[in-house]
């Protein structure tokens, strides 16, 4: 989860794409209309995902800056592991809004995958 968060700030989308799930890859990460400065990853909790696991669940709240204003996107994602490796398979945005009283966008927020367009219609969808 961390080394993706990394591969987010650095907008390396060959990372990106070879820690994606070959099932649920999108074709391309688009990072050129980007508008966004990642700041931090807080991880909030950790289910499964130990050695003997195939399968893992990482909250986690990712903290960015957009038009000089800081907000905070919570997100599920779902891992598996195959052949040892760790992959992302998907994640529901749970709520994103300005840091402070939240606003909760949902899937109406821009797709965290780069592509500009919506969640729902984008990673969301399926």
């Amino acid at each position: 989860m961390r080394s993706r968060y990394s591969a987010y700030v650095l907008r390396n989308a060959a990372y990106l794409q070879e820690t994606w799930d070959a099932t649920k890859r999108p074709e391309k990460i688009d990072f050129s209309r980007e508008k966004i400065d990642w700041l931090r990853l807080e991880i909030t909790d950790i289910k499964k995902s130990g050695i003997k696991d195939s399968k893992g669940v990482v909250s986690f709240k990712a903290f960015f800056r957009q038009d000089g204003e800081e907000h905070v996107m919570n997100e599920i994602s779902r891992f598996t592991k195959i052949n040892g490796r760790w992959f992302y398979l998907d994640g529901v945005i749970k709520s994103m809004g300005k840091v402070g009283p939240q606003t909760n966008l949902g899937k109406n927020a821009l797709c965290s995958c780069g592509s500009g367009k919506k969640f729902k219609r984008c990673c969301g969808a399926g």
